[in-house]
């Protein structure tokens, strides 16, 4: 007998989404242990069972909509890379019948099958409302180790299943993941370039400028309520600095170019490019446009800033040396260092957000690839090859993916990989090209 979920409409915060802690037992920091080490390499991907969640009533949009969840919930957590999704087909498992509590668990049917963790669900719908209760277990281990309870409306599951994705992946690596983030990019849908962004996993592209001409270069400020750009609107290359909530905007007009804006990290300032003295520059500006002082000093163009997590350094591509190379500033003592050496056209860096590393594009053999540098400079790691013009790479929130632009089926398209190149694939599909991607590093409430 399935014990009824919700217990009457105050249960759930009308409007809003709500999640609180089932009991759970022997999950404290001694026995907390890594599961997934995210700078391992050769990570061996765990073995997970996601059955169909127990429906408590059973209608038919109970049923639509837990089948769903639960096939939302195994494609968001196989989007990581982390884990081999066990094929249902061999689950000695019923959800109309068996149990998903601790007790009711024939963990020996999910061992049997090679799985090492399972995830289960009890899934309700009444009057407009969803509950659900989420467990995972060590099969192994013969344990639950996490176990939540998530209640709001129809239309809040995907950012329950996902808040429970992000409960999984903060157990298994010490990180939440990305499953609140966004990516911003450029796509050419309309006829022109337009700002555009998604979820995560490429769902529910939205139009952000509606500019009618060239718009590039999207930033993300750290809170994520701003999002900076260059646009050819006013017939020169401009920046814009965006209110997302209000889709209001104050331009950067200087004379000359205006371009590559980077928020700098918990501050409402962002560095840019701007050319109004002469040479293209980098420059500090407030979130409202005004200039702050300026951070390069060498001749050539100076562009393409990207911050240290810490805020204390900043890379960026200069073609002071002759060729465009990266390098990176220590904005404490202004000095500045080079760090890539291979190749003559290394462009478009993204500071990860450990801190450690930085990826890049890179023209070796008349291609462009995505490369991965110590920031100490040690030898870079290749990620893609053979694969035509791989650009602009930007790391997720917890730098264990990579998104970029690729034009390996034709058009330029978003696509996604680990942080060491394994996993490649497209991200979403749609009209024209999609260029210039920037993963946000903050969590939205979708």
């Amino acid at each position: 007998m399935v014990v009824k979920i919700l217990r009457s409409t105050a249960c759930i915060l009308l409007g809003l989404f709500f999640a609180g802690s089932l009991p759970v037992w022997g999950q404290n920091d001694a026995d907390q242990y890594e599961y997934i080490d995210i700078s391992n390499p050769f990570l061996r991907k765990i073995p997970l069972a996601v059955p169909y969640f127990k429906n408590v009533n059973g209608g038919g949009e109970e049923k639509r909509l837990s089948k769903s969840s639960a096939d939302l919930l195994a494609s968001s957590l196989a989007f990581t890379g982390y884990f081999k999704l066990l094929d249902r087909a061999a689950f000695l498992f019923d959800p109309d019948q068996d149990g998903v509590l601790t007790p009711q668990i024939k963990f020996a049917n999910w061992t049997v099958i090679g799985a090492e963790l399972l995830i289960t669900g009890l899934f309700e719908v009444s009057s407009g409302q969803i509950a659900v209760e989420l467990r995972l277990f060590d099969t192994f281990k013969n344990k639950r180790i996490i176990g939540k309870k998530y209640g709001g409306r129809l239309t809040d599951q995907r950012k329950i299943i996902h808040r429970f994705c992000s409960e999984v992946i903060q157990y298994l690596t010490g990180h939440r993941g990305m499953f609140a983030s966004k990516i911003a990019f450029v796509s050419t849908g309309t006829g022109n370039k337009e700002i555009y962004s998604c979820e995560f996993d490429g769902h529910n592209p939205l139009q952000i400028t509606r500019n009618r001409s060239i718009s590039l270069f999207p930033a993300w400020s750290a809170n994520g309520r701003y999002l900076a750009y260059t646009s050819y609107k006013d017939g020169k290359p401009d920046l814009f600095i965006k209110n997302l909530a209000e889709m209001q905007e104050v331009a950067v007009a200087q004379n000359g170019v205006n371009i590559t804006p980077a928020w700098a990290p918990d501050k409402f300032e962002l560095a840019a490019t701007l050319s109004f003295s002469g040479d293209q520059e980098i420059y500090l500006l407030t979130g409202t446009g005004k200039i702050i002082k300026r951070l390069t000093r060498m001749r050539g163009s100076d562009l393409s800033p990207t911050w240290s997590p810490d805020g204390k350094k900043m890379a960026f591509v200069s073609n002071r040396s002759g060729n465009p190379q990266i390098y990176i500033k220590d904005l404490v003592s202004g000095k500045s260092k080079r760090l890539t050496f291979r190749g003559n056209y290394n462009t478009q860096p993204s500071w990860s957000p450990q801190g450690d590393k930085i990826a890049y594009s890179s023209l070796i053999d008349g291609r462009h690839n995505i490369f991965v540098i110590d920031v100490d400079g040690l030898e870079p790691l290749q990620l893609t090859y053979q694969s035509g013009d791989n650009e602009a790479p930007s790391w997720s929130p917890d730098g264990s993916l990579i998104v970029y632009s690729s034009n390996r089926e034709g058009p330029f398209r978003l696509y996604v990989m680990t942080a060491y190149g394994t996993d490649q694939r497209r991200l979403l599909l749609m009209r024209g090209e999609q260029t210039n991607p920037k993963w946000s590093l903050n969590e939205f409430d979708n």
